[in-house]
């Protein structure tokens, strides 16, 4: 529920209790990125009640994230995690702070870069987070979320419902899918995660409409700095 309010951050509690309750790193990645999927379900039947998607940023996040989303996945099982939290924890404290210092970040929807070089760019760096979001495991849907406030013009409101959307629902499904064919599942665990997630991301993006934009901005700061010093911690 709190990652599909803040536009992203399943992995910070999920992940870290998976492997608590004794599963081992890649079994635990690979069991929540299937139970993320459920997350993008509960949201997408509630925004697509508020039509709150754009068809061109449909297409983008999908064609450029995609790929970027496999190519991720396919490594990140036999590279070692722990220097690249570090690195992801910063930046994603960073973007927090970001949020937190320009108040009127994503609070109204004006439209930019919708062609031409602006577009092309916007596409190259939809890419990237698409390997970040294959390959780690918090925090690339919130780098996601300001993307397209920052760079597309969206508001927080539209921008969290095409992140839980596109990246919970077709990101994390395609992830999923490779991880489960490379690693291992357990799926005698799903039936419950489903649940929560699928629940929880419908509430969420109920609360995330109904709050509007300043309540949206106020949960992706506080998610970010917390999904940050996590990472950063350990």
């Amino acid at each position: 529920m709190f990652s599909a309010f803040a536009g992203g951050g399943a992995g910070l509690l999920q992940l870290p209790v998976l492997i608590f309750l004794g599963l081992s790193f890649s079994v635990a990645l690979a069991t929540h990125k299937l139970a993320t999927v459920a997350l993008g379900i509960g949201a997408t039947v509630r925004h697509l009640k508020e039509r709150s998607l754009e068809r061109r940023f449909v297409w983008l996040l999908l064609a450029a994230g995609l790929p970027g989303v496999v190519a991720g996945a396919s490594v990140i099982l036999a590279v070692p995690d722990r220097p690249a939290e570090v690195a992801l924890g910063v930046l994603t404290t960073g973007l927090g702070v970001y949020s937190l210092l320009r108040p009127g970040l994503g609070q109204e929807h004006r439209p930019r870069h919708r062609s031409g070089r602006g577009l092309v760019l916007g596409a190259a760096v939809v890419a990237g987070l698409g390997v970040l979001n294959g390959s780690l495991t918090s925090g690339s849907g919130l780098f996601v979320t300001l993307w397209l406030v920052r760079w597309f013009g969206l508001d927080y409101r539209r921008a969290v419902a095409h992140t839980l959307v596109l990246v919970g629902l077709f990101w994390n499904g395609a992830g999923a899918l490779t991880l489960g064919w490379l690693g291992t599942v357990r799926w005698d665990w799903l039936p419950a995660l489903l649940a929560g997630s699928l629940l929880g991301g419908y509430a969420g993006a109920h609360l995330a409409i109904a709050g509007g934009n300043r309540a949206v901005k106020r949960a992706f700061e506080l998610v970010t700095m917390a999904v940050g010093i996590k990472l950063i911690a350990g």
